[in-house]
């Protein structure tokens, strides 16, 4: 699972190679508008031609792929990174299958790891049932809710939460790292 999903982010980061320096914030409204111009996009690369990519240009979600990875200030992601840092590295890598494979395992670990912050927290696995289990009836009856303990209960949470500062995540913002320009990726 990781790993293909680590071969689609090599893709899209190879695909979108020079993104942000075609990228234009608009000022002149009172929410800032992120502009793509997918004409330089296209031309710096020597792809207007190429109708795949000026159909996913074009595309709903590559909008939503703009107005959401477009801000130059804000939470930097392995993607970021890709695109940035790695430019050199997939491209040397194109001719040579068992380092593409060493990468995009590499990066499937990465994924692996953003999503399983905390490795040490074993997952408890469930016991097989025994046999003829499904012949036995279980039925327990169902408890008595107190209702006097849960408004108690109700009362002591909104009494912590209404004391308490907002949650916030530990997420840091940073300059997101243009990358090499776009006429870098030109391949004859």
């Amino acid at each position: 699972d990781k790993e293909v999903r680590a071969i689609f982010l090599r893709l899209f980061a190879q695909l979108f190679q020079g993104y942000r320096s075609c990228l234009q914030l608009i000022r002149i409204h009172a929410e800032p508008v992120i502009h793509f111009h997918k004409a330089a996009f296209l031309g710096q690369r020597g792809l207007i031609e190429n109708d795949f990519l000026t159909k996913v240009l074009n595309g709903m979600a590559f909008a939503g792929f703009v107005s959401e990875r477009g801000p130059p200030f804000r939470t930097c992601d392995l993607f970021d990174e890709l695109v940035a840092f790695e430019v050199e590295r997939i491209k040397a890598e194109e001719g040579n299958p068992p380092k593409m494979i060493k990468h995009v395992r590499e990066l499937a670990e990465q994924l692996f790891k953003n999503e399983n912050p905390n490795p040490h927290i074993a997952f408890q696995k469930v016991p097989r049932p025994t046999e003829g289990s499904h012949l036995r009836v279980h039925i327990l009856p169902f408890p008595r809710i107190n209702e006097c303990r849960v408004q108690e209960l109700l009362q002591e949470g909104l009494a912590r939460t209404q004391g308490a500062p907002p949650a916030t995540r530990g997420d840091k913002k940073c300059v997101v790292p243009a990358g090499p320009p776009v006429g870098m990726f030109i391949s004859l």
